[in-house]
């Protein structure tokens, strides 16, 4: 079974087939933007929660690129979190959208493309790894946080800030320079 999850949806739907004992073996496609990997967390989650009452494994995780800064790197961290790795970083390629604008695969519409080898090499690889999936190791939100800064994609957060409204941050601004 494969997730190919949107960064800003996190739902428990996924969780249904992993529940019903229907996937045995998951690979979750991501992207390095933060809330594709805690979506691909929380899926991380559903399968330590069923693995050991229905054998679900995870495979891996596959990288779709989206161009966003260190993705390669974050998403090979992240896979070392889970305890997994990294199946495949597949390339950003416009070839998609043309493919999609006319209701095709990439293998469909352009089968000799650099594109469509990548896919062929994705499902070589997954077929490679058939069986050799693990139980995950999730992690936590701050781990989460402190992996994009290990990385420099996210600024250490003052923590005494959190929950304030912009005009309590002002008076508190205006407070510290007259003191």
């Amino acid at each position: 079974m494969s997730y190919d999850v949107l960064g800003d949806v996190v739902c428990g739907g996924f969780a249904m087939p992993i529940r019903e004992n229907k996937a045995q073996e998951i690979y979750i496609v991501m992207s390095g933007e933060m809330m594709a990997m805690y979506a691909a967390n929380n899926i991380s989650k559903g399968i330590l929660k069923y693995a050991n009452s229905g054998g679900v494994r995870l495979g891996g995780l596959v990288c779709n690129e989206r161009q966003t800064d260190k993705e390669l790197e974050l998403a090979e961290a992240m896979a070392k979190k889970l305890g997994t790795h990294l199946i495949y970083f597949v390339p950003r390629d416009n070839i998609v959208q043309h493919a999609e604008l006319r209701r095709m695969t990439v293998l469909e519409y352009a089968p000799e493309s650099v594109q469509a080898q990548h896919y062929r090499t994705l499902a070589t690889r997954i077929h490679a790894n058939q069986g050799k999936g693990i139980i995950p190791t999730p992690i936590t939100m701050d781990e989460l946080e402190d992996m994009l800064m290990e990385h420099g994609i996210m600024k250490p957060v003052d923590e005494s800030v959190v929950g304030k409204t912009a005009a309590e941050l002002a008076a508190d601004k205006l407070a510290a320079m007259s003191a």
